[in-house]
């Protein structure tokens, strides 16, 4: 069973405690601050640093500085988060919508409106590269590269942050991945999800990091659980709230109910989703965002945060399998408190129709209410027939 209302904020506070005890003791210098984080933006590398630059400000701290003079409160207010699943908009040369995506996504941008908007860019803007496939759009390999001009339709969609640790960002190799990134970068659209990366959005004086973890290269490895937990518990230490994404599970229409332990698909090792998500938040998460299989999978609340285990296929022209669950996708809006509290959220159910847009409606909500249930019992988020999604 989870906590009660009351128990929920003294967890919260014994958990911070735990991942900022190892904080630097001169709070107030804040330029041992910036050298902290610069150092860890090189480890990285210079193709992520640009992205954990805005988290180069001081720790949050209580108390009294160094000098005597009280230290900066901890922020107050709420952040309105959205979240959908894997995001396509078509393939090079022949797979493409039409009026070059201006339009694509007209029909649900009203549904992606928040503070932090996040999807996850299932393929690469690139024009370069070479695919990973022999056959492109063979049936046994799939390789996909939209144009770059594409990240401006992300950005007026209301998107405010990519996610990039999957298994298609590397579809056209370093040369695509970093056109990609570049891509992104010209529009002024932050992504996560590179190996060690750790993005930081500011919202309203609020620090919200965002993390994104895959069983694949160059991404933070999900299926290293420990070392999972300490790049969580860093982005703790550097902002108020903490939203880990991960791209896991095994795929296909059937593979809606999370499966305890291990899942392969095709031989890989896609992780174990259970342990994983619940070692995240033991660690400072206070949302994990799913995707990878395909398929919308349920929802569970675990020390009072929330876990979407996959928010399934949110748009695929021309590229992704159609029909029933594989068309069955949603947005995610949540209100989280500045400590990372739940507040309130709902699923928004939307659809993929034919060649692969997306629009309103559909069956998610009965769906993710039923998979729910059944997969966490006590733990069920519940789900309304409207799609408000309260705390067991």
């Amino acid at each position: 069973m989870t906590r009660s209302d009351e128990q929920r904020p003294q967890q919260r506070s014994e958990r911070q405690k735990a991942v900022r005890r190892h904080r630097p003791f001169a709070l107030g210098l804040v330029g041992i601050g910036v050298v902290v984080v610069a150092a860890f933006a090189f480890r990285v590398g210079s193709e992520d640093a640009a992205s954990i630059g805005s988290a180069q400000t001081p720790l949050r701290t209580t108390g009294t500085t160094k000098s005597g003079a009280p230290a900066p409160p901890h922020p107050t207010g709420n952040v309105r988060i959205a979240a959908v699943g894997d995001v396509v908009m078509g393939s090079l040369p022949d797979d493409l919508p039409p009026d070059g995506g201006a339009s694509f996504f007209d029909p649900v941008d009203d549904l992606l409106t928040g503070d932090v908007v996040l999807g996850n860019l299932e393929g690469t803007l690139a024009t370069g590269g070479t695919s990973k496939c022999d056959d492109i759009g063979g049936p046994n390999c799939f390789a996909f590269h939209a144009p770059p001009s594409y990240a401006r339709w992300f950005k007026k969609a209301g998107f405010t942050v990519m996610n990039t640790a999957n298994n298609h960002i590397d579809d056209f190799g370093a040369e695509g991945r970093l056109e990609t990134f570049a891509a992104l970068r010209s529009v002024n659209l932050p992504f996560t999800g590179r190996l060690g990366q750790i993005t930081v959005q500011r919202v309203h004086g609020i620090r919200v990091a965002l993390v994104g973890f895959a069983p694949d290269r160059g991404a933070s490895d999900l299926t290293d659980i420990p070392a999972a937990k300490r790049l969580t518990a860093r982005a703790a230490k550097m902002a108020d709230i903490v939203i880990v994404t991960m791209h896991a599970g095994a795929e296909g229409s059937d593979r809606t109910h999370v499966e305890p332990g291990t899942e392969y698909f095709l031989g890989e090792n896609r992780g174990d989703c259970y342990r994983f998500s619940r070692a995240v938040i033991d660690a400072g998460a206070d949302l994990v965002v799913g995707s990878g299989p395909h398929v919308m999978r349920g929802m569970e609340f675990y020390k009072g945060r929330l876990i979407a285990y996959s928010m399934g296929n949110f748009s695929g022209y021309k590229v992704l399998g159609l029909g029933g669950t594989l068309s069955t996708s949603g947005v995610l809006q949540l209100t989280l408190r500045a400590d990372g509290t739940y507040v309130s959220g709902r699923l928004r159910p939307t659809q993929i129709v034919e060649p692969g847009t997306p629009e309103p409606g559909g069956e998610a909500i009965d769906l993710v209410s039923s998979v729910s249930e059944e997969d966490f019992g006590s733990h069920a988020a519940h789900i309304s027939a409207d799609g408000t999604i309260q705390r067991p």
